[in-house]
């Protein structure tokens, strides 16, 4: 009677007959509801960022929108540079821009307006406009990370090229890896990247603070990495809930284990986006949006997409300890001189339904 108690208590606990509903996923559903510049920011909360922090805050009027970096949403030791947090930034701005536009609303996106307050980002002046249809809009709520196994086959290089449009995004690139040879380097690279990163009590703390094991942290919070979104089957994902609460270290072990054995053993390629100046906030920023916007024209044409920025981390968390940085010179050896390499991505063919991550309401993020 006990356990059977228990298990009960579990369901409940993790809502395993019922995820992906209340609160904290509302925002997936109402997001049209909104009119005018509000209605965008709407948009722009369901725009991928690192851990699901969701570091934005706005400040909405009828003819401005204005994006602030929140401070208190960061990934500590993961992040040290604040890098990933401007590129999900960059994703926000890019949806808002989308969502804008499909309101008749035409947006003139400043870039970091005042120079004195970091966390001031862009200010957007909005005109009107014809409203534009548009596919990448009306992807935006089926745009999720897909975290389980890709399927078999490939993407031709002329596929991979036409999920990158950087119209209006100067000086980023993206850079494929798609032969079988270079997809297994980075591979192994990516895996002895996050082997670095649980052995590194720092980041693995850092990163274990934004999961939520229980559906009712998921609708408290709104917010980080949920056991719905982690790419399981149906059967695995059902067990995952009826088990005790993960601890860090079994969390660690659990996504190494992903990593090595159905994250890049199903990558079909991976992109990497390149910069002049990993440290220009603005390079960020505009990184950002070309990031958004090929995870939404991969959403629209079938592709999945999954953000792998294990290797980035580990070379910022050398910059930041003095440590001997191996990760940089094997990732600069398989891409082209020139651009620096600010975040990393992984595409192949779906073979599962991907879940929604929770998001916070309007209310929380709106000044």
């Amino acid at each position: 009677m006990a356990g059977t108690g228990a298990l009960g208590y579990r369901v409940h606990e993790t809502a395993a007959l019922d995820p992906g509903h209340g609160a904290a996923f509302d925002p997936w559903q109402r997001w049209r509801e909104e009119p005018g510049p509000l209605g965008a920011v709407a948009a722009a909360l369901l725009a991928a960022n690192p851990h699901n922090t969701q570091p934005w805050q706005f400040a909405v009027r009828d003819t401005e929108v204005d994006l602030y970096a929140d401070p208190d949403r960061t990934t500590g030791s993961l992040d040290p540079y604040l890098r990933e947090q401007h590129v999900g930034l960059g994703c926000a701005l890019e949806n808002l821009v989308l969502a804008c536009r499909a309101r008749g609303l035409q947006p003139d996106v400043t870039l970091l307006p005042n120079e004195t307050d970091p966390t001031w980002v862009a200010h957007v002046v909005l005109n009107t406009s014809v409203p534009r249809d548009d596919v990448l809009h009306e992807a935006i709520p089926s745009r999720h990370t897909d975290r389980g196994p890709f399927g078999p086959g490939t993407l031709s290089a002329a596929e991979l090229a036409d999920l990158v449009d950087a119209t209006d995004l100067p000086g980023v690139q993206v850079q494929w890896l798609d032969s079988p040879q270079d997809v297994a380097t980075l591979g192994e690279v990516l895996v002895d990247a996050a082997t670095a990163l649980v052995a590194d009590d720092d980041q693995s703390r850092d990163g274990f603070v934004w999961f939520r094991g229980t559906d009712a942290e998921v609708q408290r919070y709104a917010d980080g990495l949920t056991l719905d979104a982690q790419g399981l089957s149906p059967l695995m994902l059902t067990a995952a809930k009826l088990l005790p609460p993960s601890t860090r270290a079994a969390g660690d072990t659990f996504w190494l284990d992903q990593t090595r054995d159905v994250h890049t053993a199903t990558a079909a390629a991976y992109g990497v986006i390149t910069v002049p100046d990993v440290d220009d906030r603005g390079a960020q920023l505009v990184a950002g949006r070309l990031l958004q916007r090929v995870h939404l024209t991969a959403t629209d044409r079938g592709v999945s997409l999954q953000h792998m920025n294990q290797i980035t981390e580990r070379i910022d968390r050398a910059r930041v300890t003095g440590a001997r940085d191996t990760f940089a010179p094997r990732l600069a050896a398989l891409l082209p001189p020139g651009g620096r390499p600010l975040v990393a991505f992984r595409v192949g063919l779906p073979t599962r339904e991907t879940r929604s991550s929770p998001r916070r309401p309007l209310a929380a993020v709106v000044r």
